[in-house]
């Protein structure tokens, strides 16, 4: 993996030594507390200390820190008299124990890259900042695939001289990315709510920047995010599977925007507003593409919260959100039962997709459904075609010798045909490296005169390395105009599922054309006997372990909960 920005830019003014204390906090995660402490320790000069707040746990980490602070005279160690349940109170005690003039707070299970604490301490010390922000990137494990957290609001240096001057960075509700003057913490009475509270990021971020602090802004990667998704116990925020979560986040985001309104000035009203748009395009639409893979208790309870909390947003905060999630929000708003799911999961994806039927108002007026009349879909119209929620289906047929993609493009309020679908350029990306793998382009043929249009593409998957492969496309049009969009996943006979072909370069081929979260049509390629033989014995392991916590469910009457380890974004 190539070396972080922040590695790599020796021109860099040199800070100031011996300015920051970095709060490391955990709770049970003995397995890696150790190298999230060593990365705070090899950021150099500037970290004074390192605190190391251990919650009370039970599984060796005391020792694992205590073998550390022996090593290191910088190693503080605070050890909690009883577990408190969250994230807040471990970083409270930092902040309280804090010596250094700044601090930054780093979770147990993730990293800081080199270079990180300076490069956020230069920015703040030349621009007299009260806070210093940079990139967090998320990094998938095992896989290592790196995926950038807001990478809009950190494309170039630059000050903030009030938060309401730059509304976006309500959309980064990370603590652990940032730098903050520890007096300006204090003076304030900044602080993390405290006990069980579930996405205190969200809390403590509207507090700091209801403050209206100068806040500056680094491109460099800052904090590596360690996502593992496959782990026994997944951190509190990833752990989406119980109506809990969806609850917490409303009520954190219910206390930030409140944190926000109350501020003194107009500012903090525009950091509200914008902080419930954000809700609308972010976790609404995440939690919605979600839906569909619930029981139907969860849904019904879901729909229920979500369309309370909707109620008290006003007209001007819809307005203020993107189309798709601002679609979603009415549809929710409009039924007071769960309905088109299927849909709302296209419109939720990245990018939003919106699927038939295509239903007009006596007036002509498009709209989501002919029983719901109230959520008008006219921006349709006159949406730039770049942004058109593009609904195009994807079916392969993985075969000997090249497998065949067909893709679906369908019409869209008269506007597709308008344009005149010529091609497609299809790309398939390696999620792992993010590399190009096959290129190819297909013309478009009409199918159904005026409502669908497809196009054929064979596809010589043997020629690609291992792994998961996503399907990206661009729809050109006679017109001039394209569209960036992906397919969705069509399910039916012979499709979506695991197919072995004969194949001139590996012998055999293990080809799995599947359905993301989102929908989307992905496959995943095992190449040899050695690939179809690991893709069989993970499936035996898989399965081995789901029949075992069956039965441990089964012995214990109702499945346990653990108290979740820090990551509460």
């Amino acid at each position: 993996m190539p070396p972080h920005p922040t590695a790599q830019n020796p021109s860099a003014p040199n800070p100031s030594a011996d300015q920051v204390s970095v709060v490391v906090i955990g709770y049970d995660d003995a397995a890696h507390v150790a190298d999230a402490v060593r990365s705070a320790l090899a950021q150099g000069p500037v970290v004074r200390e390192v605190i190391a707040v251990d919650d009370c746990s039970t599984d060796g980490s005391d020792a694992v820190l205590a073998g550390l602070a022996e090593r290191d005279r910088r190693v503080r160690v605070i050890r909690r008299a009883s577990n408190s349940g969250g994230c807040g109170t471990p970083r409270n005690d930092g902040i309280d124990a804090a010596s250094a003039p700044y601090v930054m707070f780093l979770d147990s299970d993730d990293v800081l890259p080199p270079g990180a604490a300076a490069a956020l301490l230069a920015a703040a010390e030349r621009h007299g900042a009260e806070v210093a922000s940079g990139l967090c990137v998320r990094r998938e494990l095992p896989s290592g695939r790196e995926v950038p957290w807001q990478p809009e609001l950190y494309a170039k240096a630059r000050l903030v001289a009030r938060p309401e001057l730059r509304t976006r960075l309500v959309h980064d509700t990370l603590c652990v990315n940032k730098l903050y003057r520890t007096g300006f913490l204090r003076e304030h009475g900044i602080r993390f709510p405290e006990g069980r509270f579930v996405y205190e990021d969200f809390v403590f971020t509207a507090r700091v920047l209801a403050v209206g602090p100068r806040i500056a802004l680094v491109p460099d990667t800052v904090y590596v995010w360690h996502v593992r998704r496959a782990a026994a116990r997944l951190s509190i925020s990833l752990d989406r599977s119980g109506i809990t979560n969806w609850q917490a986040r409303m009520e954190a985001h219910r206390q930030a925007v409140e944190i926000l309104r109350d501020a003194p000035g107009p500012g903090g009203k525009r950091l509200a507003r914008a902080a419930r748009a954000k809700f609308i395009d972010h976790g609404l639409r995440m939690y919605a593409r979600e839906l569909t893979a619930r029981g139907e208790e969860y849904r019904r309870e879901w729909w229920a919260l979500t369309r309370a909390y909707l109620e008290t947003f006003d007209a001007a905060d819809l307005d203020a959100a993107p189309a798709p999630g601002r679609v979603i929000a009415r549809v929710v708003l409009a039924s007071e039962q769960p309905r088109d799911l299927g849909r709302l999961k296209q419109v939720a994806a990245r990018p939003a997709r919106l699927a038939p039927p295509y239903p007009r108002a006596a007036d002509g007026t498009p709209v989501w459904a002919a029983d719901l009349p109230q959520v008008t879909l006219e921006h349709l119209l006159v949406r730039p075609m770049r942004l058109l929620p593009l609904a195009v289906d994807g079916e392969l047929r993985p075969r000997a010798g090249g497998s065949r993609l067909t893709l679906r493009l369908r019409e869209l309020y008269g506007r597709v045909a308008a344009a005149g679908p010529d091609t497609v350029d299809v790309e398939l990306v390696h999620r792992h490296s993010g590399l190009p793998g096959l290129r190819r382009t297909a013309a478009f043929g009409p199918e159904r005169p005026g409502e669908t249009w497809t196009a054929e593409v064979l596809l010589d998957l043997g020629s690609l390395d291992g792994g998961v492969w996503d399907l990206r496309l661009r729809v050109r049009f006679a017109d001039g105009t394209t569209r960036e969009s992906t397919a969705h996943a069509v399910a039916g006979p012979g499709l979506l599922r695991r197919t072995v072909v004969p194949n001139g370069r590996h012998g055999i081929l293990l080809v799995q054309p599947y359905a993301t979260q989102a929908g989307n049509l992905s496959v995943r390629l095992a190449p040899g006997v050695r690939g179809v033989a690991g893709v069989a014995k993970r499936r035996l392991t898989r399965l081995a372990d789901s029949l075992k916590g069956s039965l441990k469910g089964s012995l214990r009457g109702s499945p346990g909960v653990s108290p979740g380890r820090a990551s509460g974004r």
